[in-house]
């Protein structure tokens, strides 16, 4: 069953396709709670913004905290904020990651393009 996804303030079709969707149940470091992620978009849909943000997380004195860097997708017809990427989309190479424990941020990853649910109007085709 396909679906088209518009954006929920200007009604845009974001021209997202369903057979690029992520299973619900697939593990991202970042979650999954209330999105939904694909692993490719059209990007003339969308205005893309990086962000750097630094979180608070005070271990000892000189520690200043976890930097976190994303990008935010934008609907590139009324702005408004519809999610964003983030790096833990599934391993670009084979390797076993640093020391054999599996992947971790050594590894080149995919992208990921996580939606927000409540920024998509979804209609479901039959």
């Amino acid at each position: 069953m396909a679906s088209i996804y518009n954006c929920i303030e200007c009604g845009n079709n974001l021209n997202l396709q369903t057979n690029h969707l992520y299973p619900p149940d697939f593990y991202f470091e970042a979650g999954n709670k209330g999105t939904l992620s694909f692993a490719v978009v059209d990007t003339s849909k969308f205005n893309f913004e990086k962000e750097d943000k630094i979180m608070p997380f005070f271990e000892t004195l000189n520690y200043w905290g976890i930097q976190r860097k994303r990008v935010k997708i934008k609907c590139s017809c009324c702005g408004r904020l519809v999610g964003y990427v983030y790096d833990d989309g599934p391993p670009l190479t084979d390797s076993p990651g640093q020391f054999h424990f599996g992947p971790s941020q050594v590894v080149p990853r995919a992208p990921r393009y996580r939606f927000k649910n409540k920024a998509l109007r979804i209609t479901y085709e039959t």
